[in-house]
């Protein structure tokens, strides 16, 4: 009963019209100032600014062509090694010479390259289409090397020829040295399959490797020549390594992608 007749006075009662009216403390409009500003300068940049991203992927060095897996056309012992790692072949030249129960037969290199692997050694017994060698499609060993990036497959579109790319080369240190420097040359149109891979690396078991995490897309890196370094390559060091990098080294390369507006990532 207390409350309903404090309620129907206050009813009763005219409003508190002579009261003065609060405004905001002076601790408060600068807060409100410093926001708005803030959110101000916060749109601008979405739709003026910039952001410049990287795609890290793994890679190789090679030769432009690649390589392919030579294969026994016999089975039987090896008898004779008629060439070594690192020499360079002719289109046809001899390179095994294996006993068959007709008599020695002998295995020519399928095309001209370098002999990068040799599997088979004297007195190992191979079978018909073992593998005896991997050979490097290289004309000239001075001919320059490429980088050939690996990168998931629904990765690729985004790469814009011409993009810088940083290579970290496994076999120079990199905090010493910094990185090799290259520019996308080619991306691949679809992923590649592993026996794809296969056929461009000649090494099953590095086709593998790339094919980890699922069917890739091939990049074509071309590395920056420099005249004044050894490898004769360009480095974001001064001079680089004080020696030359080989083919079939792995790299691990950051393709600098194209730079994007924020408000581009909320734009459908």
């Amino acid at each position: 009963m207390q409350f309903r007749q404090k309620a129907l006075s206050k009813l009763q009662s005219p409003e508190e019209l002579d009261l003065p009216v609060r405004f905001a403390r002076p601790q408060g409009r600068l807060v409100l100032a410093v926001t708005v500003v803030v959110m101000a300068a916060a749109g601008f940049w979405a739709f003026t600014g910039s952001v410049s991203s990287k795609l890290s992927a793994p890679g190789i060095l090679t030769h432009a062509e690649g390589s392919y897996r030579l294969q026994s056309p016999y089975a039987g012992q090896v008898t004779q090694v008629l060439a070594e790692e690192g020499q360079l072949l002719s289109p046809g030249a001899p390179l095994l010479r294996i006993g068959t129960d007709r008599g020695d037969r002998t295995v020519h290199a399928v095309a001209g390259g370098r002999v990068t692997t040799l599997v088979a050694k004297i007195g190992s017994v191979v079978t018909t289409g073992a593998d005896v060698a991997t050979v490097e499609r290289v004309d000239n060993p001075d001919d320059p090397l490429v980088a050939m990036v690996y990168v998931p497959g629904g990765n690729g579109g985004s790469i814009p020829l011409g993009a810088s790319v940083d290579l970290g080369v496994q076999s120079v240190p990199q905090q010493r040295y910094g990185v090799l420097r290259g520019r996308v040359k080619a991306v691949g149109r679809a992923p590649q399959t592993p026996e794809q891979l296969t056929g461009f690396l000649g090494d099953s078991r590095l086709a593998a490797q790339f094919a980890k995490q699922g069917n890739p897309v091939a990049v074509l890196v071309e590395l920056e020549r420099s005249a004044v370094t050894k490898s004769g390559y360009q480095w974001s060091s001064a001079g680089g390594p004080p020696y030359a990098v080989d083919s079939t080294t792995p790299v691990t390369a950051a393709v600098h992608l194209a730079a994007q507006h924020p408000v581009d990532w909320l734009l459908p």
